[in-house]
């Protein structure tokens, strides 16, 4: 549910207009191996290519993790760079080598361009790691009251998160963490999650951005923690109490500590093979929570019991779920998945909700959930979501977003004399909205977007 805000005064509607030369930001992310507090520039055809200007010079955000800078360039054509101060220290590409020029027609418009920097041609790709800066660790003990377990959470934060301070984003869960961002501490190969979300973030038509939760696997555990149903030859059993945690101690951690978009149209949760069966079970039990789910080669053989699970449950809220397998699986592995597919439409599902993929040459491997990683976030994410800024209204539960059957009391700074006249669409006045009254409280429904707004007259 997205609330709008307005505040009309008595000399019409009070609004924020753009400034009469709109600009350009850039956000930017460099690699692993940038020197500590490097100074940045950008260089491009509005400032003759010129490699260390310091009213170009970038800046810095999150320990030099993240840069920004804000230009106005001539109308037309952009083409520019990022160095640290010379062309021997210019951008790279991947392999650490030349990169063309980016380019972008800018009309006038504001405009965000979000940049992942791959390397730099002096100093080649970082050795120590694969994961980009924007990647942190938020704990390497998060603890599972559920489980009487510890275990390390990885955060992948949007290129701008540090610049663009007024900017909310959607939350995507993701199983076996240690694959997912770093080849270097990955057992099997990494998805490379942080490189498919920057690149679709980059130019100026792109991808919102997502912040990604990223929980390494219990290793010993891994199978137990993955299902709630046991197989007698392999374990399992644990799946609630996990997803418990996720639900119960993780989410609202993550959503207290970062700028999130809480309701469960913004909350997504994914996973491969084991994890996968797990994602789909806890997006599943969890429909007030979760409103995407990336499910990918699930190990639906795991337990018979999935099948009847989705059928009892059934749906319970709007859903989007992306099914994606290969044909060089195991040979159960697409006449699961397709069966579980049919099962999801008989409960209720429609075939808009769900996304099916059999790959061909696809294979059990991080390399190809790597490669179908993009389509999937792509899928699940292709709408950028709209959220209130609260300049005059402010809301008690301090957020920007109001779930369902949310209670929320908004407040209006008092101006002597005046008389307030509040309109809600989507939910229930429970107190307060008179024509003296500076706060009301609502109880938001199902209805689709909400809003409310005031006017102000004296």
């Amino acid at each position: 549910m997205y609330l709008r805000f307005f505040l009309i005064g008595l000399l019409g509607i009070v609004v924020f207009a753009p400034a009469i030369f709109a600009q350009v930001t850039l956000h930017v992310v460099v690699p692993a191996n940038t020197p500590n507090a490097a100074p940045l520039y950008l260089a491009g055809n509005f400032n003759d290519w010129t490699n260390n200007s310091p009213i170009y010079q970038l800046t810095p955000h999150n320990s030099g993790a993240t840069y920004s800078i804000t230009f106005t360039p001539p109308i037309g054509s952009v083409a520019f760079k990022i160095t640290r101060g010379s062309w021997t220290s210019v951008e790279g590409n991947a392999n650490g080598f030349y990169t063309p020029d980016h380019v972008f027609t800018y009309t006038g418009s504001p405009t965000h361009y979000n940049l992942p920097i791959l390397s730099w041609e002096d100093l080649g790709v970082s050795s120590s790691n694969t994961a980009f800066s924007n990647v942190i660790v938020e704990s390497n003990n998060f603890y599972i009251p559920q489980l009487n377990r510890n275990r390390r959470v990885q955060i992948y934060l949007p290129p701008n998160y540090y610049s663009a301070t007024d900017r909310y984003f959607p939350v995507l869960y993701a199983q076996d963490g240690q694959n997912l961002f770093d080849l270097a501490q990955s057992f099997a190969g990494e998805w490379e999650i942080d490189e498919s979300i920057n690149a679709q973030t980059a130019g100026t038509n792109g991808n919102y951005g997502c912040i990604v939760v990223a929980i390494d696997n219990g290793g010993a555990h891994r199978i137990d923690e993955y299902s709630p149903w046991v197989n007698p030859s392999y374990g399992g059993g644990e799946g609630d109490e996990y997803a418990d945690f996720i639900v119960n101690t993780l989410k609202p951690y993550i959503d207290t500590n970062y700028r999130t978009l809480p309701c469960r149209n913004h909350t997504g949760i994914a996973g491969s093979s084991m994890g996968g069966l797990f994602a789909l079970y806890a997006a599943i039990a969890h429909q007030d929570v979760f409103g995407k789910a990336g499910i990918f080669s699930p190990s639906l053989w795991f337990s018979s019991q999935v099948y009847s699970f989705v059928q009892t449950i059934g749906k319970q809220q709007d859903m989007k779920i992306y099914f994606v397998a290969g044909t060089n699986e195991s040979s159960s592995m697409l006449p699961d998945m397709a069966a579980m597919y049919n099962q999801l439409l008989a409960a209720g599902f429609s075939t808009g909700e769900l996304s099916y993929h059999a790959i061909t040459g696809g294979q059990h491997s991080e390399w190809f959930w790597a490669q179908e990683f993009p389509n999937c976030y792509q899928w699940l994410y292709n709408i950028a979501p709209t959220y209130p800024l609260q300049p005059v209204i402010i809301a008690t539960n301090n957020s920007h977003e109001a779930c369902t059957a949310d209670v929320v009391t908004y407040s209006v700074n008092a101006v002597a004399g005046s008389t307030y006249t509040w309109t809600v669409t989507g939910g229930t006045i429970l107190s307060g909205g008179g024509l003296h009254d500076t706060d009301i409280t609502i109880q938001w429904n199902n209805s689709g977007a909400g809003s409310v707004s005031i006017t102000q007259a004296q």
